[in-house]
């Protein structure tokens, strides 16, 4: 498979903390610690004729309705050819730790509705991240049943919009039966270092570049 990015392309990763990881606010070329950083080094590194640009636009805490949110700012007036989008985890936790559920149905309109947007004003395409969560601690495990019909969410507008999906909670799953959840993420949601290595290298299957 040959990498998907043209000479030139704009690709911008959107998202909640697991993207933002630390990423500057006002420098674009500092783009964080984590599995978007890698993935904008590897393939710059890898196709530097490419001219590539990346940009990183994650923000800790996001779920679906504040990308909406934002949208116009962070991704629109940004002009990608590109987006990729890990976002959901949060809307399940809310509804764990705060009370403040997000049904599926609204996870999903939000959702469609900025992938929508970005089509209509950009034409852009797309690289859809599936949201995660590991059974550590063991509460997370009462996680499932409620980020499950989440992810079945992205699928299905991946399925609809013609998108690349990478199918990272499966992926952690698979993983997890090689060493233990918290190797790969010790609070269940954020990836240790093997965790943003095993993210950077399904990201870039999913794109061509390895």
């Amino acid at each position: 498979m040959a990498l998907v990015f043209n000479d030139n392309d704009r690709v911008l990763f959107q998202g909640d903390s697991i993207t933002d990881w630390g990423r500057s606010r006002t420098d674009d070329n500092n783009l964080g610690g984590g599995y978007a950083a890698a993935c904008a080094a590897w393939i710059s590194a890898a196709y530097p004729a490419r001219k590539i640009t990346f940009l990183n636009r994650g923000i800790s805490g996001n779920r679906a309705c504040d990308l909406k949110a934002r949208w116009q700012a962070d991704c629109i007036d940004l002009k990608p050819n590109w987006v990729s989008i890990l976002i959901g985890i949060n809307d399940t936790w809310r509804a764990f730790d705060s009370n403040s559920p997000t049904t599926a149905e609204a996870y999903e309109v939000d959702y469609r509705a900025i992938l929508t947007d970005a089509r209509a004003k950009l034409s852009a395409k797309f690289i859809l991240c599936e949201p995660f969560v590991l059974p550590c601690p063991a509460d997370r495990e009462k996680w499932r049943l409620d980020l499950d019909a989440k992810i079945n969410a992205a699928r299905k507008l991946a399925r609809e919009f013609g998108a690349i999906f990478v199918p990272f909670d499966g992926l952690f799953a698979a993983a997890a039966t090689q060493r233990e959840p918290a190797f790969w993420a010790g609070d269940g949601v954020h990836p240790s270092p093997a965790g943003n290595a095993l993210m950077t290298q399904a990201w870039l299957r999913a794109v061509g570049a390895l």
